[in-house]
């Protein structure tokens, strides 16, 4: 995004899975990273501040301790999210609000807070990670989905408020990618979802990590607004 060597960057979520390999391609590129967590262990070189993206006050004091370790953040990706898995007729209304205030609110939350320093700066990148089931659905995910469908809606409607200051808004949506959520899955199932991917492998962390670098670079200062799937080719047309 900058010329001038590194920036401040946060990504949500950064103790695990796809957020974590996010995290360690920023640090290897030279950027400031921080991450706002709950709990575990942060990779190398990543500045932790235990936060809850859930409640305002939480994100607004976690912005506050890491623009004073390394100033306005300059890459904000909104990474954090749950899952609680159910059948619509048994989904309970905790199941689907706690799910949508993660995935959705949380993503809310930190981009609104970014935004601010971002328009002081006159620049500024925002990645949401999404994933293919907004578009494509899930049996079982009618709150994941609906949660990671609205980030489409977001990094839109913040595309046209605030692309003439610089500031690009932009969505990943991984596929499968092999992680121990997808490891845990039966033998049978992974086959069955293998079986679905034009490409004929799971997707890995480091394959979503280097589209979010690119969307968070230079070569992408006229990309806003944009869905790019990093799913093998599994939601293509959706």
């Amino acid at each position: 995004m900058s010329d001038q060597g590194a920036r401040s960057v946060l990504v949500t979520g950064a103790n695990r899975g796809i957020g974590r390999a996010i995290a360690e391609r920023f640090v290897a590129a030279g950027d400031a990273v921080a991450t706002i967590y709950r709990s575990g262990e942060l990779p190398e070189g990543v500045h932790g501040v235990v936060g809850d993206v859930r409640d305002t006050a939480s994100v607004d004091a976690a912005f506050a301790a890491i623009e004073e370790h390394q100033g306005p953040v300059e890459v904000v990706v909104a990474n954090a999210g749950v899952t609680r898995d159910q059948l619509l007729m048994r989904m309970s209304d905790e199941d689907f609000a706690t799910v949508l205030d993660t995935n959705l609110g949380g993503a809310f939350r930190v981009a609104r807070r970014a935004s601010k320093g971002m328009v002081r700066l006159r620049r500024g990148r925002i990645v949401l990670i999404s994933s293919v089931v907004a578009m494509y659905g899930g049996p079982g995910q009618v709150n994941y989905a609906s949660s990671k469908a609205g980030l489409v809606g977001m990094a839109r409607s913040i595309t046209r408020e605030l692309g003439g200051r610089g500031i690009t808004a932009n969505v990943v949506a991984p596929g499968f990618i092999d992680t121990a959520m997808t490891q845990a899955l039966p033998e049978k199932k992974q086959q069955e979802y293998l079986g679905a991917i034009p490409a004929g492998r799971f997707g890995s962390v480091d394959d979503v990590a280097a589209a979010v670098e690119f969307l968070a670079g230079d070569a992408a200062a006229y990309i806003s607004g944009a869905v790019i799937p990093v799913d093998g080719g599994l939601g293509m047309g959706h």
